[in-house]
C-alpha cells in the first residue's frame, strides 16, 4: 500500500521508504523520500498478537530479513507490511 497526499496544485506527493536499518531489539530506522527519518519500535507490536503469522517475526533473525518493495517495508513477499503512513508517523499500533 502507498500513501497519498492530494495537494490542491493537482498533483500527488508519494510517500516512499528510501532506506531501512535495523538498528537492534525490533528497531528499524527509516528514511523516507522527503528526508523524513523516523526510529520505529515494533516489538510491542510483535508481541502483543496473538495471530502466529505475526507472532513468528519475534525470531528476530526472521525480522531482520526484510526489504524495501515499491517504497514498501515488506516481510517475506508481504507476509508482513504496515502502512507506510503509519511508519511516517513513527508509530505501529494493534487495531482491534
Amino acid at each position: 500500500m502507498k500513501i497519498v497526499e492530494e495537494f490542491n496544485r493537482g498533483y500527488s506527493d508519494l510517500i516512499e521508504i528510501k532506506s531501512a536499518l535495523y538498528i537492534g531489539d525490533y528497531a528499524i530506522r527509516i528514511v523516507f523520500n522527503d528526508g523524513v527519518k523516523r526510529l520505529v519500535d515494533f516489538k510491542s507490536f510483535l508481541e502483543n498478537s496473538y495471530h502466529p503469522s505475526i507472532r513468528k517475526y519475534l525470531d528476530e533473525n526472521k525480522f531482520k530479513e526484510f526489504e524495501i518493495v515499491d517504497g514498501n517495508l515488506n516481510w517475506n513477499d508481504y507476509d508482513l507490511i504496515f502502512p507506510v503512513y503509519d511508519l511516517y508517523l513513527g508509530k505501529i499500533e494493534k487495531k482491534d
